[in-house]
């Protein structure tokens, strides 16, 4: 147990145990309901899969869809950095940012 702990134990009654209870509560029902919508998540991937789409590029498009323009540009632009420092084509990137 960690220096200090058995304080912290002994404080916690009353008002306080109810409190800590609720909060554990309430993060076990959230723990569920993330477990949930992961589950769900997992359904539309393999819905998605089964039409024919890729999951791999869905995943990296949602992950695109998530930051905004200038970070993506800036992302891109070490990319293409970093493919050409490897003689590697950036045709792709720079479709990617025709796109936007």
């Amino acid at each position: 147990m960690a220096k200090g702990a058995s304080t912290h134990i002994d404080d916690v009654s009353g008002a306080a145990a109810e409190q800590l209870k609720s909060f554990i509560e309430r993060i076990e029902r959230l723990e569920e309901e993330k477990k949930a919508t992961a589950e769900d998540i997992k359904d539309v991937y393999s819905e998605a899969k089964g039409t024919g789409f890729d999951t791999k590029i869905i995943r990296k498009v949602i992950s695109l869809r998530k930051k905004d323009a200038a970070e993506r540009q800036e992302e891109e632009a070490i990319l293409d950095l970093y493919l050409a420092a490897l003689g590697m084509s950036t045709t792709g990137t720079q479709t990617l940012r025709a796109a936007e």
